[in-house]
């Protein structure tokens, strides 16, 4: 079988803290969950590589699996895997791993794990370490005709800006997010930077500013175009950037004009805001997202 869409990345337990105060422990967590439902929710067949720990909770296998989701790329660790704490503090995310876990490699895919799992049209690396990154995109460079993509671990800062320009020449869509944005004055004038990292590739860096909504700098027009955050109630903003990366990547997929993947992109991330952890991804069904899409955007432009 081929996939439309395979995510690589972490299947973590996390312990959140939110700036109110407010905790949730021991969830079922990973970038890789979030986008995987964020694009399954298209129709797309998607499927996902990790490694998972003894301690990660079933039900959410399960409930990836009720969804169609493919997880014969997914490692057993047979042992507990990683934990962290996430920590919300104002418009930045702080991740922290508990001490006397495996390590963050030791929990991610590696080449061989490509070898020996089903293909894909595209392949989105999730937050991983940077060398793991490199090795896969390393890897997925003899497949040819493939998409990849890839949303950063490590931050972006004023001395690593060359190493990651040397990393993105084999990537066509970088997804960054305001979290990971240490370069001088990137914060708030982030237009430089992302013109800078382009050269020939990424074809397409999509900035993600939460509540502001983004910015996605298009190489190939030399273009950027703003979207913007819609959502009523948010509940709990885990998983929403990465819900928002598989909605544009379906998007792309099923062969939309960016503003429309962009669309997509913004109904996955209202869905993963508007239930705690994964709930309302999981609620969520392909019927409700397509309704929500022409209600919130109108037909395809």
């Amino acid at each position: 079988m081929t996939l439309d869409l395979a995510v690589l990345g972490n299947l973590l337990v996390d312990d959140i803290v939110y700036e109110d105060g407010r905790t949730r422990m021991a969830q079922p967590g990973g970038a890789v969950l979030y986008a995987a439902l964020g694009a399954r929710l298209w129709g797309v067949e998607v499927g996902i590589f990790s490694v998972v720990g003894d301690d990660y909770p079933t039900r959410m296998l399960d409930d990836l699996a009720a969804r169609g989701i493919d997880l014969s790329g997914v490692r057993r660790l047979d042992r507990p895997g990683l934990r962290t704490w996430l920590l919300y503090e104002g418009r930045r995310r702080h991740v922290v791993h508990r001490l006397d876990g495996p390590t963050h490699a030791e929990v991610s895919p590696t080449a061989a794990d490509l070898d020996a799992g089903p293909r894909a049209r595209a392949y989105h690396l999730a937050p991983m370490p940077f060398d793991v990154q490199r090795e896969l995109i390393e890897a997925l460079a003899a497949h040819r005709g493939v998409s990849v993509s890839v949303d950063p671990y490590e931050l972006l800062t004023a001395t690593n800006l060359g190493t990651w320009k040397e990393l993105l020449a084999g990537v066509d869509d970088f997804l960054l997010s305001e979290d990971e944005m240490l370069v001088p004055g990137g914060l708030d004038d982030p237009e430089p930077v992302l013109a800078e990292l382009c050269s020939d590739r990424p074809h397409r860096i999509f900035y993600k500013r939460a509540a502001r909504g983004g910015i996605a700098y298009d190489h190939e027009t030399g273009s950027l175009l703003e979207w913007p955050a819609r959502v009523g109630t948010v509940i709990d903003p885990t998983g929403a950037g990465d819900a928002f990366a598989g909605g544009v990547l379906a998007g792309r997929l099923l062969g939309d004009p960016l503003p429309r993947a962009l669309e997509r992109g913004v109904v996955s991330a209202a869905f993963a805001l508007e239930g705690e952890g994964a709930d309302g991804l999981l609620a969520a069904t392909p019927d409700s997202a397509r309704q929500r899409l022409r209600d919130e955007f109108g037909s395809p432009r």
